[in-house]
């Protein structure tokens, strides 16, 4: 793993205004990821994990601060971050052949390029035999991967996934997990991962960043040094989970009083 920063999140703040309100979501990110880790963002709802993903994206930019991707300032969306959301994403109309291919074509790679790419994809992710269905024939597991291939098709060195397996039930999450592990060790992407499962983080990351509720900053940054395949019954994964819980709880209880405040102002 190479040791010079991807991705690089200096000093970033990120404010909303709502008429005269106003709302700190992100206050002094300070963060550097080296090329090929895969980084897990946890925390509880309202801690800025979404909001900081957005921004390295390039889709809502921070009010103040740097981001720099690949070397260069992040100032809008490019193809070197690709996005997985938890929403699939998909085109309807589109065959998941299609769905795969639409980035490519926008690209202008040649058709018979398009084809050997997608078809690798999908042999990669076993939707092989999927390629001619609609997403609307899919189940969510499917689906996800077929959202999945169409960022693996462009080729970006870093992938940005925000709770991709969040609606999804707890066995196709974890074959989902074990697919992305393979894939990742493939293919060598950077990947910032967004979750609100502490197992999952465990399971996924060589790193984990706990990030603290409402204003989101850097609670704690944690390499992950447990062995993959990576059992959850061990004794090593649950003693880390239950230091990982002490801390994400500590943020969730911040959550709670603060709108028992907002609810006794109301």
């Amino acid at each position: 793993m190479a040791n010079t920063a991807q991705i690089q999140v200096k000093g970033v703040n990120k404010i909303f205004r709502t008429g005269d309100k106003e709302v700190v979501a992100l206050r002094d990110i300070q963060l550097e990821i080296p090329e090929g880790q895969f980084v897990c963002l946890l925390g509880p709802s309202g801690c800025g994990k979404s909001t900081l993903l957005n921004a390295i994206a390039g889709f809502s930019l921070p009010s103040s601060g740097e981001l720099i991707a690949n070397g260069k300032a992040v100032t809008q969306p490019g193809p070197d971050r690709g996005m997985v959301f938890q929403e699939y994403a998909l085109f309807p109309w589109m065959t998941v052949e299609q769905n795969i291919a639409f980035g490519l074509e926008i690209k202008g790679m040649s058709k018979g390029d398009i084809t050997a790419r997608v078809s690798k994809l999908l042999a990669m992710l076993g939707l092989s035999d999927f390629r001619q269905r609609f997403p609307k024939d899919l189940s969510g597991g499917m689906r996800q991967r077929v959202a999945i291939a169409r960022v693996l098709a462009l080729d970006s060195p870093i992938m940005l996934m925000d709770e991709p397996f969040g609606a999804l039930d707890a066995l196709t999450r974890r074959n989902l997990q074990d697919e992305l592990l393979r894939i990742w060790a493939e293919l060598k992407k950077t990947i910032i991962f967004v979750t609100h499962s502490i197992e999952e983080a465990i399971y996924l990351a060589d790193r984990i960043i706990v990030m603290t509720y409402r204003p989101g900053t850097v609670k704690k940054d944690l390499l992950i040094e447990m062995p993959r395949l990576r059992d959850p019954s061990s004794a090593e994964f649950n003693q880390l989970k239950r230091e990982l819980g002490q801390l994400v709880m500590e943020e969730q209880q911040r959550h709670h009083n603060d709108e028992l405040k907002m609810a006794v102002v109301d």
